[in-house]
């Protein structure tokens, strides 16, 4: 069976903290207590066991004597008494008869005296009882017995102190150490009940927070108050709110270019299909331009889509490679290939420095490929007419490095940083899903690779891709 789950922070502080103080305080009262009262009833039998050596040596000149002689100097010493205000002094003779009491009232000894009964067996011939008499009083007794030359029992003398203003002394104490300890539990539920408070109030605070934040309000915010891991916490949700904020305008103005870009050639497709209709079959010339122009279209939603996929795979982390030695300089042509005319109709001039000798890769030749395309496709994309893209490829310190360079509107300082992330668009005036540069980002990655991208707003930007050679891979996976 499952513990019972303790709810609350305060809650367990109450169990855990303050029930442990209160135990070590009831400890310490009970300890206390059990020490003063130790100290006052030592205190009252040192007093008592004091007056042994006295009695001794005032009774050792009639224990030798008679039986009358005993009774006359017990008269004598009782009455000689000075402390009789303090503690009743009993005499008893050898058979254990009351002979005088400071009192002065012969009443019956009680039935009950362990002291005396335990003197007489001992061989120190001292016995002391604390307990309770007759009438209820709570006493001490103490018992002498006081011996003959030889040996015998000739007498005894019991001290019997009340106990009654000593117990109210200790109580006085114990009520002193009670206040005391009651005292420290209000400071430490004062101190403990702010304490927890600076806690639960700001952790309550956040749990509605982000609460709201779940439920989509990513412009709500918490006050900070504290500067420590509470204030740290704070700014670590309202960091987190404006991160979901931006995530989700970006995948707003996403879904926004996506569609946008899904729609313009669903329209151009319906448009030509219409008007070949329209047209009929005699006009040769208008069915050939509008089958190409759907063939084209259809070829971009199949880019788009594809483009979708990748990235979904990317997330879900299912994007896979196909690794294999890999020519690259072969793959960056072919993608040269596919734009040369894109750019000569566009009038950007598309450069291609040939390089020789370049090593092969560790990678797949297809995903490779996808990466330069991506590339090509933004920098004549972002290119104005009259514009150059260039590309180098060269070797050097273990990585085959593919530099595309454009004279395009370039990237601003704030958009640069962010540029691979998902969903990011720099510039909403080109078409564009915005999600190419993250898995470009994601290829390089996987292919152990670097991606940099540098550019300056109105002057271009340059792409340098980076692809460790086949000597510096580990290729033990190729079959």
């Amino acid at each position: 069976m499952p513990g019972r789950v303790i709810k609350g922070i305060t809650q367990r502080w109450l169990i855990n903290s303050l029930g442990l103080i209160l135990a070590v305080l009831f400890a310490l009262e009970i300890g206390f207590a059990v020490v003063v009262r130790s100290y006052f009833y030592n205190g009252i039998n040192q007093e008592v066991s004091s007056r042994a050596t006295v009695l001794t040596s005032f009774f050792s000149r009639f224990v030798n004597g008679s039986d009358a002689e005993f009774e006359a100097g017990a008269k004598e010493f009782v009455e000689g008494f000075t402390e009789k205000e303090k503690m009743e002094i009993s005499v008893f003779d050898r058979y254990g008869n009351l002979l005088i009491t400071s009192s002065g009232f012969l009443s019956e000894p009680e039935k009950s005296m362990p002291d005396y009964d335990y003197a007489v067996t001992q061989e120190n011939n001292y016995g002391q009882w604390v307990g309770k008499l007759r009438s209820g009083e709570n006493v001490m007794a103490v018992t002498t017995v006081l011996v003959a030359s030889d040996g015998s029992m000739a007498g005894a003398v019991r001290y019997v102190v009340s106990l009654t203003l000593v117990n109210r002394q200790i109580m006085l104490f114990i009520l002193i150490l009670l206040i005391i300890g009651l005292a420290i539990v209000f400071f430490v539920m004062m101190s403990g009940g702010y304490f927890i408070n600076s806690i639960v109030n700001p952790v309550k605070e956040i749990g509605v927070t982000a609460r709201k934040v779940a439920q989509g309000d990513f412009n709500i915010r918490i006050e900070k108050i504290y500067d420590d891991e509470i204030g740290e916490l704070c700014d670590t949700i309202n960091y987190m709110a404006s991160e979901l904020a931006s995530a989700e305008n970006l995948k707003n103005d996403f879904i926004s270019s996506v569609s946008h870009e899904l729609r313009t050639p669903l329209t151009a497709i319906k448009g030509w299909g219409e008007t070949m209709v329209s047209a009929g079959p005699e006009d040769q010339e208008l069915l050939q331009k509008g089958i190409g122009v759907i063939i084209r279209e259809s070829e971009r939603l199949s880019g788009i889509v594809e483009e979708l996929l990748d990235f979904s795979r990317m997330q879900s982390g299912r994007l896979s490679l196909k690794m294999d030695k890999t020519d690259l300089l072969a793959e960056l042509m072919e993608a040269l290939v596919m734009f040369n005319e894109r750019a000569k109709k566009e009038e950007i001039e598309l450069v291609f420095k040939d390089t020789e000798d370049i090593p092969m890769v560790f990678g797949d030749k297809d995903r490779l490929k996808q990466v330069f395309v991506n590339i090509l496709d933004n920098a004549i994309k972002y290119s104005d007419p009259g514009g150059v893209v260039k590309v180098e490829v060269f070797e050097g310190e273990g990585f085959v490095s593919v530099i595309v360079s454009d004279t395009g509107i370039g990237i601003s300082k704030e958009d640069l940083p962010m540029i691979t992330e998902k969903f990011y668009k720099g510039n909403s005036t080109r078409r564009g899903s915005g999600i190419g540069l993250a898995v470009v980002a994601e290829i390089v990655r996987m292919h152990k690779g670097t991606l940099e991208i540098t550019s300056e707003e109105g002057k271009g930007t340059v792409v340098v891709i980076k692809i460790p050679t086949l000597s510096k891979t580990d290729t033990t996976d190729v079959s």
